[in-house]
């Protein structure tokens, strides 16, 4: 088991030690704030209701979480520290000091810093090769971007290896070019805050306003597209030189106040503050975040099904969670996965409509393990269902882990008829019974398989005969 350290458990630090848990690895946390169990484990509360349901299949096993008195006792044998304490220089080359000190020499030591670069870090550290910059984004358990930032003292390495580390969380490392105050995002942020600000005082808009103007329009585009690919469509087919020529002249007109910044004023402040609790006031912060994570688990789960964005680093992901179907001389392991919130109804449990989504993407992974897999698809071959019955023997809640295990009742000539079980832990929840044929997508009629998805399924088949026949099954075929 692998093992990261934690030190500094405030929302980023919390954060990170959800993911890291998440995706199966121990964590040790210090952080000297006689509160920080609780608010850890309030945002690990959230990270476990809505990550694992990015993904149609179940995560690792999760890690252990534990809480330390020292430095030196969190880092030991951590294969990866991450430092998120506040930002202040001086408390962070102490924090390294300590750490160094007891931490493994190939180790990592990163920064959740979004203000200062690799280079004031390393300054008088005992081994400054050894500190990297990895700025993540809130929530960190959703949010993939790590802004992942080296400088010439960075060991020869390190910052790939870090990467690879970074990537199997299923994070995106975004490798900066070069030492930069506030990295690349945070400029960004920086820029349109500032604009923001003027806007607020100025009258023109108010916090809510602001809000509303960028997740009803632009925010929508940038979560798949970002920036630039936005503005290359802006340019319609001449594409983006038509953009720049079209819209370049307005970069110097007096629009922006960026080179100018407002003062915080006590007025501007209590403005900004009043207006801030009069749109989100109702709800407490906890409650703010639920929304925003369940918010988040289905637009990433959308740019998922498209493979864009964010959520093609899930559907990768999802590539590696795969469970193994086991033996072909039983009945075969076809899905495990957490029941995403978004997948129950107005009763508190699971919608009806989603134990037939589940079912059929366990008949899309029956189907991939005997060989109609998305390139046999893509040649013209595939099965169409014809009949399904269901049985709901038991709820199933939202954040539940399910299993689905499948026999082959049938797998000759051009027929397909499977009995999918559903459970919760050892409890059976529901069965799928489903008949299906194959089809040609050329002629879009009933065709037999080809080789050679024809021999492995009438392989399995014949095996899954001499199984007894599953309870509730015969109702179809």
């Amino acid at each position: 088991m692998k093992t990261a350290a934690i030190l500094g458990g405030g929302v980023i630090g919390g954060g990170w030690a959800a993911r890291f848990l998440l995706m199966g690895w121990d964590v040790r946390v210090f952080d000297p704030d006689p509160e920080a169990e609780r608010k850890i484990n309030e945002v690990l509360a959230n990270a476990r209701n809505s990550y694992p349901g990015l993904f149609d299949f179940a995560l690792p096993e999760e890690g252990q979480l534990s809480f330390h008195q020292t430095i030196s006792d969190a880092v030991s044998g951590a294969v990866w520290v991450q430092e998120s304490v506040p930002e202040r220089l001086e408390l962070k080359k102490k924090l390294y000091q300590t750490a160094q000190a007891a931490m493994a020499e190939d180790a990592i030591l990163a920064s959740s810093t979004s203000g200062f670069t690799p280079s004031q870090l390393q300054d008088c550290a005992t081994r400054p090769e050894q500190i990297v910059v990895a700025h993540p984004f809130n929530p960190v358990y959703l949010l993939p971007l790590v802004e992942l930032v080296g400088s010439d003292k960075s060991a020869p390495g390190l910052i790939d290896k870090a990467a690879d580390i970074l990537s199997s969380l299923s994070m995106y490392p975004l490798k900066v070019r070069g030492e930069i105050d506030a990295h690349i995002a945070d400029r960004f942020l920086e820029a349109v805050w500032r604009e923001a600000l003027w806007l607020v005082k100025d009258g023109i808009a108010t916090t809510e306003e602001i809000d509303e103007a960028i997740r009803m329009g632009f925010g929508l585009r940038w979560a798949q597209m970002g920036l630039f690919e936005t503005y290359r469509i802006a340019g319609g087919e001449a594409g983006m030189k038509h953009f720049l020529a079209q819209f370049g002249p307005a970069l110097k007109w007096p629009w922006t106040k960026l080179m100018d910044v407002p003062d915080l004023t006590d007025d501007l402040v209590n403005m900004i503050a009043d207006q801030s609790d009069a749109q989100s006031g109702q709800h407490s912060i906890r409650e703010l975040e639920a929304i925003r994570d369940t918010n988040l688990v289905s637009m990433l789960r959308a740019l998922k099904a498209k493979n864009a964005g964010a959520g093609a680093l899930i559907a990768q992901a999802d590539q590696l969670l795969k469970p193994d179907p086991g033996p072909e001389n039983a009945p075969m392991l076809t899905a495990r996965r957490t029941v995403p919130v978004d997948w129950t109804d107005y009763n508190g449990h699971m919608n009806e409509a989603r134990y037939l989504h589940a079912f059929a993407d366990a008949t899309d992974r029956f189907m991939e393990i005997f060989g109609a897999d998305a390139d046999y698809i893509a040649r013209g071959g595939s099965y169409f269902t014809v009949e399904t019955h269901i049985r709901h023997l038991d709820e199933v809640l939202a954040g539940q882990q399910i299993s689905i295990t499948t026999q082959c009742l049938n797998g000759q000539g051009k027929k397909l008829h499977v009995f999918h079980e559903m459970r919760v832990g050892e409890t059976l929840v529901a069965t799928g019974e489903h008949f299906l044929l194959h089809v040609s997508l050329e002629t879009r009629r009933a065709s037999p398989p080809v080789s050679p998805v024809a021999e492995t399924l009438s392989r399995i088949a014949e095996a899954h005969a001499k199984l007894p026949p599953p309870d509730g099954s015969g109702k179809l075929g």
